[in-house]
């Protein structure tokens, strides 16, 4: 089994476009007003479809991203609001937190080694 793309809600299709053009993905297919899908540079696929309300989004999206701090201050001079980080985590990896459009909550962060495989893993 490979995973082929995540695909997350989105309330407003031109603001959650934007978003995540400015966060760095590359537009793949853009089918507005309901569908949009984007890739990294190491081609993993990440989409957005329009639905009438998120009411809790529970769903967290995680980028891996080696030069996080400056690729964190870069987003923030870019107009993105991070509401925490980049931060050192117990769990190993450094994180920095913002919402997209809809507020799906989206962690930027490194983790090397402590990716796949945790130290205090069981």
């Amino acid at each position: 089994m490979r995973l082929n793309q995540v695909t997350v809600g989105c309330t407003d299709y031109a603001a959650s476009l934007a978003f995540y053009r400015k966060l760095g993905l590359n537009l793949i297919v853009d089918a507005p007003p309901r569908y949009v899908r984007f890739e990294t540079e190491t081609g993993e696929t990440f989409s957005i479809q329009l639905v009438e309300a998120v009411r809790e989004p529970t769903t967290v999206v995680y980028f891996e991203i080696d030069a996080l701090d400056e690729t964190a201050a870069a987003l923030e001079g870019a107009g993105l609001n991070f509401h925490s980080g980049p931060a050192d985590q117990s769990w190993g990896w450094r994180e920095a937190r913002l919402r997209d459009p809809a507020g799906n909550e989206i962690c930027l962060f490194r983790a090397g080694e402590n990716r796949r495989f945790p130290p205090w893993r069981g």
